[in-house]
C-alpha cells in the first residue's frame, strides 16, 4: 500500500511539479504527517523531492527531474484496453481504480515538458457517455463476477428468464464473453452450437461447469457479436409504409434507428409537413411500437399492419373511456 502511494504521490508532482501539503494529504486520505515522512523516505532513497517552507510551499519536485512513471502494470493495461466503456462500465467490472491509476501515469509522462504550449487533449474534449438515457441499472448477474469466471474457458449453466416468461429456466451455453451495448450488459454465448445473446439483467444465476466451452472453429467475441448485431438490426422482414409529421422525423430516427429504411416527401399531401416513410419489422405484431407516436403517424400499408394498430388503438379507447361519476 505505501509503494503505491509514493507512486502515485510521484505521479502527483511530476504533473505539478509543486503541491500543498494538505492537498497531497486529501488526495492520497493519508495525514499531513504522513506525506512528510513519505517525502523523507524518497529524499533518502536519492528522489530530487523536498518540502519547501512559507505561504507559497509545499512538496516540490525538481522540474529538470524526470521520472519514468509510465509503466502499466497488467491490470491497468486491461482497463485501457477496454476502449467505449464509460465510468459506470468500468466500475461493474472492477477495474475503475487501475484505469485512474492508468490515466495518472499516462498525464505525468504527457507532462514530460510542462513548458510547451501544447494543443488541448482530445480527453480533455471528448467524453464518451455509453449508459443509456434513463437508465435502469437493473438486476441480474454481477458483470466483474461474470467477466472473471467466463476467464476459465469452460462451459455455463445459466438460470434465464426469456422475455416472455415468468420464471427463469435453466440452459447449458458456450460463452465467448460480455458485451456492453447502449448500456445494457449481454452475454454472447452458444446455446446447441447457435450464437444467442443473454440480457444479463434476466440472468438470475450461473454455474461454471468442469467441461471447456465447445466454441465454433474460427469464432470469436467479435465475429459472435457481429453476426447477432446483423441479425438483429437486419431481421426486418416486413415492409411497413407509414406517414409522419416531418416535426417528428428526428425523434423517428431515433427511436426507429435502422428499422428507418427511406424518407420521402409526402406526395399526396404536398408541401403540408408531412413525409413518408418505410419501416423493416421482423413481423407484423412489431408495428405497436409505432402507438407512441401518437396522431403524429399513419400507417399506410400493409393492410394487416393497419389492423394492427387499429385493433390496439380500440383497445386503448376502450381502457381509457371517461370515468363518469359513479363509475370506478
Amino acid at each position: 500500500m505505501k509503494a503505491s502511494r509514493l507512486l502515485h504521490l510521484l505521479l502527483l508532482l511530476q504533473v505539478r511539479q509543486r503541491v500543498t501539503t494538505t492537498e497531497l494529504a486529501e488526495r492520497l486520505e493519508v495525514s499531513r504527517r504522513t506525506i512528510l515522512r513519505d517525502v523523507e523516505a524518497l529524499s533518502t532513497a536519492g528522489v530530487p523531492v523536498y518540502a519547501e517552507r512559507g505561504r507559497a510551499g509545499g512538496i516540490v519536485l525538481l522540474s529538470d527531474a524526470r521520472l519514468n512513471a509510465s509503466h502499466l502494470d497488467p491490470t491497468e493495461l486491461e482497463a485501457l484496453s477496454l476502449t467505449g466503456l464509460d465510468a459506470a462500465q468500468l466500475d461493474a467490472l472492477g477495474l475503475s481504480s487501475a484505469h485512474q491509476a492508468a490515466a495518472r501515469k499516462i498525464a505525468a509522462r504527457a507532462a514530460a515538458n510542462p513548458g510547451a504550449r501544447e494543443p488541448a487533449r482530445l480527453a480533455d474534449l471528448v467524453h464518451v457517455e455509453s449508459t443509456a438515457w434513463f437508465a435502469d441499472p437493473g438486476a441480474g448477474a454481477d458483470v466483474a463476477d461474470l467477466a472473471w469466471a467466463l476467464r476459465s474457458g469452460h462451459r455455463l449453466r445459466i438460470e434465464y428468464r426469456r422475455s416472455a416468461e415468468a420464471k427463469p429456466s435453466s440452459l447449458d451455453v458456450d460463452p465467448y464473453g460480455i458485451v456492453a451495448k447502449s448500456g445494457r450488459w449481454y452475454l454472447v454465448a452458444d446455446a446447441d452450437g447457435e450464437g444467442r445473446l443473454f440480457a444479463l439483467e434476466r440472468l438470475t444465476d450461473y454455474a461454471m461447469l468442469e467441461t471447456p466451452a465447445r466454441l465454433r472453429d474460427g469464432e470469436t467475441l467479435r465475429t459472435a457479436w457481429t453476426a447477432l448485431k446483423e441479425r438483429t438490426e437486419g431481421s426486418g422482414r416486413v415492409r411497413v409504409t407509414v406517414r409522419l409529421r416531418a416535426s417528428r422525423l428526428d425523434l423517428a430516427r431515433r427511436i426507429l434507428g435502422s428499422r428507418l429504411e427511406t424518407v420521402e416527401p409526402s406526395e399526396a399531401e404536398g408541401q403540408d409537413g408531412w413525409c413518408t416513410a418505410v419501416l423493416l419489422y421482423p413481423d407484423l405484431e412489431s408495428v405497436r411500437q409505432l402507438l407512441q407516436f401518437g396522431d403524429h403517424l399513419e400507417v399506410l400499408s400493409p393492410a394487416g399492419a393497419r389492423d394492427v394498430i387499429h385493433r390496439l388503438a380500440e383497445d386503448l379507447a376502450l381502457r381509457h373511456a371517461p370515468i363518469r361519476p359513479g363509475n370506478t
